[in-house]
């Protein structure tokens, strides 16, 4: 049964991690009904589902690389909502290798990265274009969530930035070819605080502050922020990139 409320429906992929869980709650605690997918933790999407304010929202196993779960994502979505009105693109992997250790970032490493960060971003960017064109908003909305190692350069690995930038250039491709009806920003965060953080260097992380102009790190909540202001406030603005770095790439 599709959806008969007026509320709008968001889609987050990789929904269950500390950046995704934190835009889910903010869409949630402002009216709108959340599709959460994840690629293998179901205990974290179900718990995450759990502590959701009222409302019509669904977890659905579909990594992005897959293309019969993506398949099966977008019949589920069209069959219980009848429309999408903001897909984030939040799914993302990496893996840490020093930029110079050229023989160290092996060709299965590369292939995941791209096939997850850009395939799989783009592969639901084109699943979901019709039931974003249903929208009842004038306007429909992709964000992807990009990185400031797409500008920079500096990242956790060469095929990481590599990814990112491929992410921008998409955002800029899209946001031509989908308007007027839909949206396309990319937001890119710098470094984000969270639990895997606490396994960093403490001179890592001490330098990465005394190099961000406003003084602290990002943290998951900035991010949500964000995408929700592209959602409900600069709806004027595609095809560009919005960082969330606190003045990083000015250093």
């Amino acid at each position: 049964m599709k959806n008969s409320s007026l509320r709008k429906v968001v889609l987050v992929t990789g929904g269950a991690g500390e950046i995704g869980s934190a835009i889910c709650r903010k869409f949630a605690e402002n009216g709108f009904d959340v599709i959460i997918t994840y690629n293998s933790n179901s205990q974290k999407a179900e718990a995450l589902l759990s502590t959701l304010p009222e409302g019509n929202h669904t977890i659905f196993h579909a990594p992005n690389t897959d293309a019969e779960k993506v398949n099966a994502l977008k019949h589920f979505v069209a069959e219980k909502y009848g429309k999408l009105d903001v897909l984030v693109n939040n799914a993302g992997i990496t893996t840490p290798v020093a930029h110079e250790d050229l023989e160290a970032l092996t060709d299965e490493w590369i292939d995941k990265i791209m096939q997850t960060n850009f395939r799989g971003t783009f592969a639901m960017n084109r699943a979901f274009k019709d039931l974003l064109m249903k929208s009842e908003e004038d306007t429909a909305l992709i964000v992807n969530i990009s990185s400031i190692a797409g500008i920079y350069g500096i990242g956790s690995n060469v095929a990481y930035c590599a990814s990112k930038s491929a992410i921008d250039s998409m955002t800029r491709s899209l946001g031509r070819a989908l308007a007027p009806k839909i949206r396309v920003v990319s937001v890119s965060p710098g470094f984000v605080e969270g639990e895997y953080t606490k396994n960093f260097d403490p001179a890592f992380l001490q330098n990465q502050k005394e190099n961000t102009p406003l003084g602290r790190f990002a943290v998951n909540e900035d991010v949500a922020n964000a995408v929700f202001a592209v959602a409900t406030q600069l709806t004027f603005s595609t095809g560009n990139i919005i960082t969330v770095d606190g003045g990083r790439l000015l250093k």
